[in-house]
């Protein structure tokens, strides 16, 4: 039987992955820094592993076909889970939004990827996997793309403690990368007050523009274009409960609402595309599951590639709208 690892199960994340695997009737290993909170979660393959630890990380890696990494901040705990994965010869995906991270993979495990015959899929997650998914299926079919911006509109976002300690990380780091004139760029950049037109019922909103999400790494791996750069609603950082709801319940973290949007314009015409919904913690979930899953059924080539490179983007929003993660509207053309 196919065997399912998740790292950081304990966390808000894993624990709505494992909850989803199980649905699926998958099997689940459930994997950690706390052996007693692993033990609480009530699953029956347990195995801790400190990061400290690399041949705890590598049994998880050995028995599993395929790790699903949810224990961020990933710019600390990436490196030892994803080289477990390669030295142990399983499928790895993480919920990274830490560009830093994204790239690090790509630059230094693509070949360590091949040789062991796995995929590797960073930033399959809300943040940044979303987004990168959306831009490759609205940009479909339209030739010589000038520019992709990916906004996010979100509201009620109630951060657990690890997401709190990525977005200090974010916004403290002056070594942002970017992708500008058809090739990526380096160093710091002064964020700007922007205004992106969402559509109904959502409407233009002050923006943080850029954001450092990785679509600047990711998506012009599978979209020729000349720009990419995120944007996220000014209002989700002023948001009161965004970082003082660490400890707040599982039903009251569902309460966000988002709208993601893909505006691709190009000389000839543009193109745009949304994902509406609630509850970003549970779409993020559910498109890592997806991902593992197709991974496991021969679904990508080995090496480490961006979601939207690895998979029909088009064919698996599809999935994740029929499946109850978001409203997808896409172009005709798409």
């Amino acid at each position: 039987m196919t065997v399912f690892a998740i790292y950081g199960a304990t966390g808000h994340t894993g624990r709505l992955v494992a909850a989803d695997l199980t649905a699926r009737g998958k099997e689940v290993v459930v994997s950690g820094r706390d052996p007693d909170a692993l033990a609480g979660l009530g699953y029956s393959r347990v195995m801790p592993a400190a990061l400290d630890d690399p041949g705890a990380l590598r049994a998880v890696a050995e028995v599993a076909d395929v790790i699903i990494h949810c224990a961020g901040p990933f710019a600390a705990t990436g490196l030892p889970v994803a080289t477990a994965a390669v030295e142990g010869g399983c499928h790895y995906v993480d919920h990274a939004v830490e560009v830093h991270h994204v790239k690090r993979l790509f630059d230094g495990f693509q070949e360590p990827a091949q040789r062991a015959g796995i995929t590797m899929l960073p930033s399959v997650s809300f943040y940044g996997g979303l987004g990168d998914l959306l831009a490759g299926a609205v940009a479909r079919g339209v030739p010589d793309i000038d520019r992709i911006t990916v906004a996010y509109n979100v509201t009620r976002w109630m951060m657990t403690h690890g997401a709190v300690e990525t977005a200090r990380l974010l916004f403290a780091d002056t070594d942002r990368i970017g992708y500008e004139n058809g090739e990526q760029r380096y160093g710091f950049v002064e964020p700007r007050q922007a205004i992106f037109a969402f559509p109904p019922p959502v409407g233009p909103r002050p923006m943080i523009a850029p954001v450092p999400f990785p679509e600047p790494v990711t998506v012009p791996r599978h979209t020729r274009t000349r720009a990419v750069e995120a944007q996220l609603t000014s209002r989700t950082f002023a948001e009161e409960q965004a970082f003082t709801s660490e400890q707040v319940d599982p039903a009251a973290r569902a309460g966000s609402e988002f709208m993601i949007a893909a505006q691709v314009l190009a000389a000839s015409r543009s193109a745009a595309g949304t994902l509406t919904g609630r509850d970003l913690w549970s779409a993020a979930a559910l498109a890592s599951v997806e991902a593992a899953v197709r991974l496991t059924e021969g679904g990508a080539e080995s090496g480490v590639a961006s979601p939207g490179e690895a998979f029909d983007a088009v064919d698996f929003l599809t999935t994740l709208a029929e499946r109850g993660a978001f409203d997808l509207q896409l172009p005709a053309e798409a």
